[in-house]
């Protein structure tokens, strides 16, 4: 035995020894070892290093550069960690500094940037498009101007940099007459900006110069961490969920990332992408129009699979306790590639805030193929959608999500067969649930917001229980759903299930300020005068939830949500349990406080007292 302990600690020894950490400094220099006295310069020159194992430890300053992985980590053991300094700010931007403007009239100012500035990729040749994209009035490129980190609105006349008018639907209308015009010949880029009353040349300018900031450049690359950085301004394209999706930061079709406590912020497009490869088809209904984007989706769905789509290479991402913002389509967004993933603890707000393109994929959150996905403790607002999940949604958890001002609607769930979970979250936005979907579950919600059916046919995919397995196709008839033990409040209901194909189930909600019960409906609360009076309040970098309650006095219990009481999606016939398909039994509220067994409180709060409370339900990193 004695031999067999020495024989571990030496394993253990060897282990450890091989494991390297690389420094790198703006003070560094990459013909270095990247040592901590003698540090590399950039981030790409550690990358081209480190092995399994080793850790990339970057330094205090602002490193202009796009990494791209040429390998990950070998296990979640053996990752490839890149973090920034304890304490440093490290800033990774996809832009580069310009000066050298010229001043035409009061606020207008002029560049002329050679072509060979740019390299091999020039976004401002570069124009957005793809499936699903729609440009409105306009063309638009990748590249983007900013002042002082704020980006500036692109005009396709130049006039409209010389004479500025608001921009109809930009949501801050000062801001949208700050605007930019690019034109591009074979030598030269030229770019007009009005800047109002800042000088260019006294105030900090950069443009997007490259697509994305940490992106391998091959599917593959798993098990790596990013952790703690600032990484601003790529030029990132559509990433529609037939294409290639490159983010400002992206996994590419690969398994067991980290990305963790990261500012994120000025993405032309995506800020985070867990998204596909593009041998399984680039824009493929842009390239044939013969038949619909859908029947397109599901032959990517059906090549994906030949090539290995599965939990063993593909997906079990964890992103979380991320700050992402002021990105035009998507905070974090996915297609195929975040099955079996957990996205936590993130705060994503200022989607699509411009409004100057749209298109089907934006959103705070946006997933195709949330498979057996955790969605949990986010707060997301203020953005065109707060939760979009798009087809294959099956296994998920939808869990503790405070959700408000959210433009379109707080959750869409779309044409997806279940089952899934949504319980112990906050909808606060006008619109708090569209639903094109069935086989939902939704527990121990606030919902002050309408709850509406979208409709329409479509027939998608399902799969085998906690895998991609791909069992059939099947319609959207809606319903078979269960709404158990929420609190519904304003002018809305569940009448919106009336027509749906198949039946669902209700039991224990309580519905205040001219909410109306659902037809048939038996163990409820109905008190249509009760105004809740629930008003959210930023203080201190803190946001506080002040509720008032009735006193609720019924004959009858509300039940423990478990897998016994929701039984199968009827179309998959798969059973309502948690992603690791342990049963389910929501025990514990949005502060994870244990739930009574018999008995629990509606809503998401198993402590409340009657009358008026405030609450913190949302503390920033």
């Amino acid at each position: 035995m004695k031999a067999i302990y020495l024989l571990f600690c030496l394993l253990v020894m060897t282990t450890g020894a091989s494991a390297k950490e690389y420094h790198v400094s703006i003070k560094g220099n990459d013909q270095n070892k990247g040592s901590a006295s003698m540090p590399y310069r950039t981030i790409s020159a550690a990358a081209e290093i480190a092995q399994p194992g080793d850790i990339i430890t970057v330094h205090n300053g602002t490193y202009r550069e796009r990494i791209t992985p040429p390998r990950g980590g070998s296990s979640d053991t053996k990752r490839i960690v890149y973090r920034a300094a304890k304490g440093d700010k490290v800033e990774i931007k996809g832009s580069e500094v310009i000066t050298g403007w010229e001043k035409l009239q009061q606020g207008v100012w002029k560049v002329i940037i050679p072509n060979s500035f740019f390299g091999n990729y020039n976004p401002y040749k570069d124009l957005i498009n793809g499936d699903w994209f729609y440009k409105k009035e306009q063309n638009h490129h990748t590249g983007e101007v900013y002042l002082n980190g704020n980006s500036l609105f692109e005009k396709a006349k130049l006039k409209e940099v010389l004479n500025p008018k608001p921009y109809k639907d930009a949501l801050d209308k000062e801001a949208s007459t700050y605007t930019w015009h690019c034109q591009s010949d074979e030598q030269n880029t030229t770019i007009w900006a009005n800047f109002h009353d800042a000088n260019p040349n006294k105030e900090l300018v950069e443009i997007n110069v490259r697509p994305s900031c940490f992106y391998p450049d091959t599917p593959g690359k798993n098990y790596i961490t990013i952790q703690g950085f600032h990484m601003s301004q790529a030029a990132t394209q559509w990433a529609a969920p037939t294409a290639e999706q490159i983010g400002l930061i992206g996994t590419h079709w690969s398994k067991g990332w980290i990305i963790e406590n990261n500012v994120v912020r000025n993405s032309k497009c995506v800020g985070i992408t867990l998204g596909k490869d593009r041998k399984t088809g680039h824009n493929v209904w842009l390239n044939d129009t013969k038949k619909g984007g859908d029947i397109h989706y599901i032959e990517v769905v059906i090549r994906a699979l030949k090539i290995g789509w599965s939990k063993e290479n593909i997906g079990s991402h964890i992103v979380r306790n991320n700050t992402i913002y002021d990105c035009e389509a998507a905070g974090i967004c996915g297609s195929l590639g975040a099955i079996f993933s957990q996205i936590t603890g993130n705060h994503i707000y200022n989607i699509q805030r411009k409004r100057q393109f749209v298109g089907a994929e934006t959103g705070a959150i946006k997933i195709h193929a949330a498979i057996d996905t955790i969605i949990s403790n986010n707060h997301l607002h203020h953005s065109d959608k707060g939760l979009w999940l798009d087809w294959m949604t099956q296994g998920t958890r939808v869990s503790n999500n405070l959700m408000h001002d959210n433009f379109q609607m707080d959750l869409f769930a779309e044409v997806n067969h279940g089952p899934y979970v949504v319980d112990n979250n906050i909808f606060l936005s006008p619109s708090s649930i569209v639903d094109w979907s069935q086989g939902g579950t939704f527990a121990h919600n606030l919902i002050m917001g309408k709850i509406s059916r979208s409709g329409g046919t479509r027939r998608t995919p399902y799969h085998k229980p906690h895998s991609t397995e791909l069992v059939g196709l099947s319609d959207i008839g809606g319903g078979d759903n269960r709404f158990y033990n929420n609190i519904i409040a304003g002018n809305t209901g569940l009448d919106a299930y009336k027509n749906a194909k198949y039946p669902i189930s209700v039991d224990g909600n309580v519905y205040l300020k001219e909410a109306k019960p659902y037809d048939g409906e038996i163990n409820f609360v109905n008190l249509p005068q009760f105004d809740p009076k629930v008003k959210l309040v930023e203080k201190n970098g803190a946001v506080y939830l002040n509720i008032t309650l009735p006193e609720l006095k019924t004959d009858w219990n509300h039940k423990l949500v478990t897998t016994e009481l929701l039984g199968q999606a009827v179309v998959t016939y798969a059973p309502f349990e948690n992603p690791d398909g342990s049963p389910l039994k929501i025990c514990f509220d949005y502060f994870s406080n244990k739930r009574k067994a018999s008995d629990p409180s509606a809503g998401p709060f198993q402590k409340l007292k009657i009358g008026k409370n405030t609450i913190k339900v949302w503390e920033n990193n």
